[in-house]
């Protein structure tokens, strides 16, 4: 089991871009075969993992402290809760149980509360945060709340109809709204980290697309309350929550945009600089896929045939990423390099390049 020893929570972002391939393909506007394979696929990595995982605890308990204390690493935890989330979700669309998603909903939506709290503690009291060290990792715990609040109207039609379906509803509009803020306490943090201290060093250049993840997962996530509330609030709640799921949904994808456009034009540099292939790379799937949900929401609730194509559009860039993602991963695995010890990252471009 020596091979663990190194194995971190970043290594459930395997699990993300799995499943939300598979999610994500589920909400385009024509069906896409395989993807119940592909959530298959995702449910048994995650099954691995989290032995594996266990292993690594138990037989490696000074590393696993290790992460906790290392501010690069820490923020990962928020992974497993949003892998737990990912392959919940997929349950309910590819045939499984309704307690399977329930099951794993709980599980995910505690665990990433507590990752919520926990980590930005341990970064008050225990990380050595230096200056201009700010990162998009840090958007990770804080996000799964977010996701928990996607995949939770989902949930809503197997709940005692009355106070249990709204209690449900209303719960997860209030995780949207502390991951909301809390992202925008942190963006400014990463802009400014852009800003005055220049790109981020090659291996971590795609973090830059976990921005993404609260950008169209709270998209996603305000279309799905949308379509939850019917039935389950009264007037005027339900209509207002169908209109505010434009008015938010519709400028933040816009950003979203936007921030795909910078952070691939930064990708395309650290490439030419020589950038090579990371676990990192993963960090090009799951964020991607929340933007396809979102579109595809927004082109349910507008009917506006542009959004469709959009989510298309984004969920062919996510395949491509998918596919090369889980190419490296794949051979590294085979020759041991992704599991033994990591190296520094190279630093960072001089802005003059």
């Amino acid at each position: 089991m020596v091979t663990l020893r190194h194995l971190g929570p970043n290594w459930y972002a395997t699990v993300m871009g799995t499943s939300i391939v598979a999610g994500a393909g589920y909400a385009l506007p024509f069906p896409i075969p395989g993807l119940a394979a592909l959530w298959a696929l995702s449910a048994l990595m995650l099954a691995v993992l989290l032995a594996a995982r266990a292993a690594h605890w138990a037989r490696h308990p000074d590393q696993a402290r290790a992460h906790l204390r290392d501010p690069a690493v820490a923020p990962f935890y928020g992974c497993l809760s949003m892998a737990l989330l990912s392959v919940g979700g997929g349950s309910l669309l590819f045939g499984a149980p309704a307690w399977v998603d329930g099951v794993l909903w709980v599980a995910g939506t505690a665990l990433g509360l507590a990752a919520a709290v926990a980590v930005p503690y341990l970064m008050v009291v225990r990380h050595e945060i230096t200056p201009g060290s700010a990162s998009p990792v840090w958007l990770l715990p804080v996000v799964a709340p977010m996701v928990a609040a996607a995949q939770g109207p989902a949930l809503i039609p197997h709940l005692p109809a009355g106070q249990w379906r709204e209690a449900m509803l209303l719960g997860c509009y209030a995780m949207f709204g502390l991951s909301l803020l809390a992202t925008l306490l942190i963006l400014p943090m990463v802009l400014a980290r852009l800003f005055h201290h220049g790109p981020l060093p090659l291996a971590l250049t795609p973090t830059l697309f976990l921005v993404l993840g609260p950008l169209g997962q709270s998209t996603t996530a305000v279309n799905q309350l949308a379509d939850a509330a019917p039935g389950v609030v009264p007037d005027p709640y339900a209509p207002a929550f169908a209109a505010f799921a434009v008015v938010y949904g519709v400028p933040v994808m816009g950003f979203a945009l936007l921030w795909l456009a910078l952070a691939a034009a930064l990708v395309v540099r650290a490439k030419r600089a020589g950038m090579g292939f990371a676990m990192t790379w993963w960090g090009f799937t799951f964020p991607v896929g929340t933007c396809v949900t979102g579109a595809a929401g927004l082109a349910h609730h507008t009917g506006l045939a542009a959004f469709s194509w959009l989510s298309v559009g984004l969920y062919g860039l996510l395949l491509a990423a998918w596919a090369v993602a889980a190419f490296h991963t794949g051979r590294g695995l085979f020759s041991g390099a992704l599991l033994a010890a990591p190296r520094a990252p190279r630093p960072a471009m001089a802005r003059t390049t």
